[in-house]
């Protein structure tokens, strides 16, 4: 029986980047089209919705997404969320509507086809680099002041299997603090079991998503850093706990 689980699983594999692969083959014009012009960025960025839906649907996730709070159209946002699993940018672009723009890491932009896009639209870090960590908050600030928010996973990586939630860097709370935008923190219920980094792993099934109650930063300055941290991870930390008792 081992033998046809394994089998399962690398066509799995095969089958998402498949899913990855197709829209982006289809939708080819209108994506290059759209980042053209930076101001163009909410029209790639109803493309990437699309793209996300696409991917979650055919690989059997049922979706289901509770939110706490709504983000307005007009305002910027700080959104943050527990990262365990290559399906987490698109649950990400599902589970919010305002436009944002990724904050990731320089390697996947390695990746084919989809590293062309990543590469122009998102924010690109190097973290064994301070001067590129640097730039971050530069590039950032552009958008932001375009109207967007910025998006970040702020465990910094994909921690071990066995970490249920790993230690916060403070670039994204330094971020929000500075340009007193709320942070909206978002938990991610399932993606690890339904879609891991382990090869030989995942399957089709749930996929929860709670978009929480926004932590506002008025009045907040760079010392209240950690405190915003903290308060942060608690609140993914107590829901992470809740969903995996259900």
């Amino acid at each position: 029986m081992k033998i046809f689980k394994y089998i399962f699983w690398l066509l799995y594999r095969i089958w998402f980047y498949i899913l990855v692969a197709v829209p982006i083959i289809v939708l080819f014009p209108f994506l290059i089209i759209s980042i053209l012009k930076e101001s163009w960025y909410p029209f790639f960025f109803r493309l990437a919705r699309i793209w996300a839906r696409f991917i979650l649907i055919g690989m059997g996730f049922r979706v289901k997404i509770e939110r706490e709070a709504v983000p307005e159209r007009s305002e910027s946002y700080m959104f943050v969320a527990n990262h365990t699993s290559m399906t987490d940018i698109m649950l990400m672009l599902l589970s919010v509507k305002n436009p944002f723009v990724f904050v990731g890491k320089q390697e996947l932009a390695k990746i084919p086809l989809f590293g062309f896009f990543y590469k122009r639209t998102c924010i690109l870090v190097d973290r064994s680099s301070e001067k590129s960590r640097k730039a971050v908050f530069l590039r950032a600030q552009k958008r932001l002041k375009q109207g967007l928010s910025i998006c970040i996973f702020p465990e910094g990586g994909v921690p071990d299997e066995s970490i249920v939630l790993d230690e916060f860097k403070d670039g994204a709370f330094r971020l929000a603090i500075n340009h007193q935008i709320p942070v909206v923190p978002l938990t991610f219920a399932d993606n690890k079991k339904r879609f891991s980094y382990t090869f030989f792993s995942g399957s089709p099934g749930r996929m929860r998503a709670k978009v929480h109650k926004f932590i506002p930063t008025d009045g907040l300055t760079i010392a209240d850093t950690k405190t915003l941290n903290a308060e942060t991870k608690a609140v993914i930390l107590k829901q992470l706990t809740e969903f995996h008792n259900t």
